[in-house]
């Protein structure tokens, strides 16, 4: 069984503390299984959480046989690191164990120097003063996550559920970090500067709204080069119109909705079929393997034969 311990540093913030915790605790293999097991470690008896004080049930030598480290965000990015909490996260991770960060955790995994050179992100607020403090990191406020291998970082508060979903599609596989989406009634798609690779089979439908059946009609027809002007005229109204209602009940307009839905499809036939790139390009609607293959790695970020390397 995997084993993510969870580091709560003082001041932490509650949310971003709770978020690895009820995420990992409720994912469950095809069997029934647990697939984590989380434990809290801290380095002190008690640990300050805002409202609250925490006793962690583990102190730093939890980290020491982790497969994930998680830092949640602390509410002072400038605090300094205890010297015990540095050494323990620079051993794990010379030992080859994972580190993430959520929201401001950044802040300590960057102080431990581990971070150097690296892309990071963390809270939008707090993207300044992180470049400034460490010159070192390549940072990027635009984002929900960065994955660079061993070391994870993400933005703010629910980007932090983003970040765990991702990494439980790498550890088990999409089918169980869809289920574990479910349990945390957490939409798939999320609008930001990094497309999320937790992404459900099929786009998600503001059901009872008015775009409910073009919605589920687009999605039938992802195959077919659609328009604008048909896909206006298949919803019965002006193409003004049209943008005006995507925008106000998915957030995007339509074509990039369309293109996106063409993603997750191709998502999920890299990750269930054999089936050739090519055809996969084709069988969602793009008119050549070059324009599918240029569109998957700009949405995804690597090519479609890396991304079914990674997670097929």
């Amino acid at each position: 069984m995997h084993t993510v311990a969870v580091l709560a540093l003082d001041q932490v913030i509650p949310f971003d503390l709770s978020t690895p915790i009820e995420v990992f605790t409720r994912t469950l293999l095809p069997d029934g299984r647990p697939g984590y097991q989380v434990r809290v470690c801290a380095g002190e008896p008690e640990v300050g959480a805002g409202a609250f004080t925490l006793r962690a049930p583990w102190r730093l030598d939890g980290l020491e046989d982790a497969d994930t480290i998680i830092v949640p965000g602390i509410a002072d990015p400038s605090a300094p690191l205890p010297h015990d909490v540095r050494d323990a996260l620079r051993a794990a991770a010379g030992n080859g164990t994972r580190i993430a960060s959520i929201c401001s955790g950044t802040f300590p995994l960057a102080a431990t120097g581990l971070l150097d050179g690296l892309r990071v992100t963390t809270h939008w607020l707090a993207a300044g003063l992180l470049a400034a403090a460490y010159p070192a990191l390549d940072v990027d406020p635009e984002v929900l996550y960065v994955d660079n291998g061993q070391f994870l970082t993400s933005a703010g508060a629910a980007a932090g559920l983003d970040l765990c979903l991702h990494m439980i599609r790498r550890d088990y596989g999409s089918a169980v970090a869809a289920d574990a989406a479910r349990l945390s009634v957490m939409p798939l798609e999320r609008e930001g500067g990094q497309a999320q690779f937790i992404i459900q089979d099929h786009p998600v439908t503001p059901q009872g709204s008015a775009l409910e059946p073009l919605l589920v009609w687009l999605q039938a027809n992802l195959s077919r080069t659609l328009t604008l002007d048909e896909i206006a005229a298949q919803a019965g109204t002006s193409k003004r119109t049209l943008i005006r209602r995507f925008r106000e009940q998915t957030g995007t307009p339509p074509i990039q909705w369309l293109h996106r839905a063409r993603i997750r499809r191709a998502q999920h036939l890299l990750e269930t079929t054999r089936h050739s790139v090519e055809r996969i390009g084709a069988d969602v609607g793009f008119g050549s393997p070059t324009a599918f293959r240029d569109r998957f790695k700009r949405t995804i970020g690597v090519s479609p034969h890396t991304y079914r390397r990674t997670f097929s």
